[in-house]
């Protein structure tokens, strides 16, 4: 009677993590489409394709809203299959989270570099590219900077160098002319290179500290999942 009980408390457990996991596969999506819009208009050089990391984040919070449903199936019908299936699948998924939060931890010591090339190739297209462009006003405009490491970076910009000006997105106060024979009175005087590194080393450490957090559940959900295996397999009755 007493392992009659222990195993209803344990297949409770099994479907309590598993909604647990449900609620971390939603989080993820939406991190992760997060992190396209925002990185995607950040201007830092890729690593392995555009957007890599936010689109494989995705994909796994996919993957994990449809294994935590099959987990539910599976306690519910006390099918030791599909129960067996899920713990396989869950923990597939763990070393695939901690895979990744191993690469967003060697990322973070290759931001500088990935911004600063980023950055570069911003500045040396801006007049080419409308969307980098964009994307470097806006940047310019929200952390209160202009240029890489300084104004004077756009001094050798096309028709930014031949008539001493700079983009209006470096003016402190907007306005006619601001933007002409730049001074650190009339425009930001700091590069975006500081600021820019630090917004995208908080996002990278954000996503590696969500995946280990979701890590530690599916890790407990594993061990429920091979418990509630070994009750079925032993033909005790847990309804």
């Amino acid at each position: 009677m007493a392992i009659e009980g222990g195993m209803k408390c344990v297949k409770f457990l099994v479907f309590f993590f598993n909604f647990i996991f449900w609620v971390c596969g939603v989080a993820l999506v939406a991190i992760g489409i997060y992190a396209l819009v925002a990185l995607g208009r950040a201007p830092v050089a890729p690593v392995g394709g555009p957007g890599w990391t936010p689109a494989a984040i995705v994909a796994l919070g996919v993957v994990i809203f449809f294994t935590s449903f099959f987990g539910c199936c599976g306690a519910w019908r006390e099918s030791y299959c599909m129960v067996t299936t899920f713990a396989v699948l869950l923990s597939l998924i763990f070393l695939v989270e901690v895979a990744a939060a191993i690469t967003c931890y060697v990322f973070k010591h290759k931001v500088h570099g990935l911004v600063e090339e980023g950055l570069g190739e911003a500045l040396r297209s801006y007049e080419r590219d409308p969307s980098l462009a964009a994307a470097l006003d806006e940047i310019q405009h929200e952390f209160s900077c202009c240029g890489v490491n300084n104004y004077t970076d756009w001094a050798s910009v096309g028709h930014f160098g031949a008539n001493d000006s700079v983009p209006s997105s470096c003016c402190r106060r907007p306005g006619p002319a601001c933007n002409v024979h730049p001074s650190p009175a009339t425009v930001f005087s700091e590069g975006c290179l500081p600021s820019l590194e630090a917004w995208v080393k908080r996002n990278v450490l954000v996503l590696a500290a969500v995946a280990l957090g979701i890590a530690f559940f599916e890790v407990l959900g594993v061990l429920f999942s091979c418990c509630l295996m070994r009750g079925i397999r032993s033909g005790y009755e847990v309804m």
